[in-house]
């Protein structure tokens, strides 16, 4: 008897030993599970919001350094931008154009206002007063047009910000720093409307010192902070800069509102700095459940299973045992994902850089001294569409190649519906397709005024083929535009001829040739296949968009 108590008390005590090691050990685990999982979901929301916020300044300096404006007194001065701006798929409440006007311009200002179909033209003050050109002395910013045009906006151009505190500073500032400049938060559109954040970019022309005016772009502060959903592992807060011991938050429905803060309220479990508009911005991450609570709560039901049920030792050990390899499985899974979102984030900076590039050439090239304005911005803007669409087209295929009769879609290529296209339905790759894309828009957009000695628009034919047997097949483009002359025909541009002679043949390993028949123009291209269709670069793109799998 005694032998037996020894022994069940040996069990009871061994059960109670094996117990508390894990609930020890559960407890720990959970702990750091939630704190990992946490950290991540910080760290990748902080990464989205400055992605964010950068793309939105970018969006305001492209803005600005596209603009041209010969008078900053002309009607609908926003018309050239607002294919571009819209290009951008930004969630912009209000872009704006604000002159910086003398006392002596407001008349011509009112005038332009009112031609360009704005209800209320007279130069007002931010509160809606009338403005006496006679009692300034100095240059005043006013609103001269906008987009999107709604009967909320139509009314906002002719008011000066010159007496808005918060709107006046940030002008002010990116007057004298000549850069872009955020806001603080301000209520857009009208005193009671969302909470947002406005850019401005000053519009410098070549060879001036101080700006003629602003470009500018407004947001709703809860899509820039990429606020809270129902199954995020924190909400989100944002210091105001307007006051101490404040901070801005969302609801569910996306309306931001002020909190106040005390130091003996509950801290954020972390924050992150990001920038924008020339200024940090701090976030404060608060998250919805407790963790530690919640690790002890767990580890308290694994002691109490163990203290009542001492015979499950065994079982006990394999709970510890599988929250051990469980764990492994995470860390592993977690170190795949990084290495895998390194070389993705690897990746995708030498994609961006090279289309950086390319569209640095394509700008510097169009847009050389002396080229006439009008026909390099559409030339441009054409460039830049048909970069656009390939980018399109790869993304929809993660980058493992397109269609080649893809790239000429009406929307990649003008006079889409004049080219007859056959040839066989390969696919290219990344490096091909962006190039020959560029290629087809040259060959496309000088067609358009070539004219036959009988006045009909040419008719014209892209075909290709593939010769040869593996692995030496040979890659055949012809394209030929009949009813077309060398005296009839547009001639190529500097960067077309460029591009049509060197830059395809070179990125393709190839050659070209261009020359004039009796009835047609024709250009042909000539290229090795692999270099085409490029295996090697499909075969890593693929393995990079392949899901990480757990270790086993």
């Amino acid at each position: 008897m005694v032998r037996l108590g020894f022994i069940i008390g040996f069990i009871a005590l061994l059960g109670a030993l094996l117990s508390g090691l894990a609930a020890y050990r559960v407890h720990d685990q959970e702990l750091a599970l939630d704190r990992i999982a946490l950290a991540r979901a910080i760290d990748v929301h902080a990464s989205l919001v400055q992605d964010r916020s950068t793309e939105r300044e970018l969006l305001a300096r492209v803005a600005s350094g596209l603009f041209r404006a010969p008078s900053v007194l002309k009607p609908n001065m926003l018309e050239p931008l607002r294919s571009a701006i819209y290009a951008f798929k930004t969630d912009f409440v209000v872009a704006g154009w604000i002159a910086r006007l003398q006392p002596s311009e407001l008349a011509a200002a009112q005038t332009a206002i009112a031609t360009a179909g704005f209800p209320k033209p007279q130069i007002r003050d931010y509160s809606d007063k009338p403005i006496d050109p006679a009692s300034l002395t100095h240059p005043i910013d006013v609103l001269m047009d906008l987009e999107p045009r709604s009967d909320e906006t139509k009314a906002l151009p002719g008011r000066s910000y010159d007496d808005d505190p918060v709107r006046s500073a940030m002008l002010t500032r990116a007057r004298v720093e000549k850069r872009s400049v955020a806001s603080d938060p301000v209520p857009l559109l009208r005193g009671n409307g969302p909470i947002g954040v406005i850019v401005a970019a000053p519009v410098i022309p070549e060879g001036a010192t101080e700006p003629v005016g602003f470009i500018t772009f407004s947001y709703e502060l809860a899509s820039l902070m990429l606020t809270n959903d129902d199954l995020s592992l924190f909400s989100v807060a944002l210091k105001d800069p307007r006051k101490e011991g404040s901070e801005l938050i969302a609801n569910d429905q996306g309306v931001v509102s002020t909190r106040m803060t005390s130091p003996d309220g509950p801290a954020p479990s972390a924050t992150r700095t990001i920038s924008f508009g020339g200024r940090d911005w701090q976030l404060g991450y608060y998250a919805k459940t407790n963790s530690a609570r919640r690790a002890e709560q767990t580890a308290i039901i694994v002691a109490a299973i163990g203290f009542a049920i001492t015979a499950m030792v065994c079982g006990l050990f394999g709970y510890v045992a599988y929250n051990n390899l469980r764990l492994s499985r995470e860390i592993q899974v977690r170190i795949g994902f990084e290495r895998r979102l390194t070389a993705v984030i690897d990746e995708l900076n030498h994609r961006v850089k090279n289309i950086l590039a390319v569209i640095q050439s394509i700008v510097t090239r169009t847009l050389r001294h002396g080229s006439d304005i009008d026909v390099a911005r559409e030339l441009l803007i054409g460039r830049i569409h048909a970069m656009s669409n390939v980018v399109s087209l790869l993304s929809e295929s993660q980058w493992q190649g397109v269609k080649l009769k893809g790239l000429f879609e009406a929307r990649a290529i003008p006079h889409a519906d004049r080219i007859a296209v056959s040839g066989p339905d390969i696919a290219v790759s990344a490096r091909a397709a962006q190039s020959l894309s560029l290629l087809f828009f040259e060959l496309a957009s000088h067609s358009d005024e070539g004219l036959s000695l009988v006045g009909k628009h040419p008719h014209i034919t892209a075909n290709w083929t593939v010769t040869g047997e593996e692995p030496e097949t040979v890659f055949h483009f012809r394209w030929e535009e009949f009813n077309t002359s060398e005296a009839t025909r547009r001639p190529d541009s500097d960067f077309g001829l460029i591009l049509l002679d060197r830059v395809a043949p070179e990125a393709l390993g190839g050659t070209a040739k261009r020359y004039f028949t009796d009835v047609s123009y024709v250009y042909e291209l000539t290229a090795p296949m692999e270099t085409v269709v490029d295996m090697t670069e499909r075969d890593r793109t693929e393995k990079l968009s392949q899901p990480v799998k757990a270790v086993r």
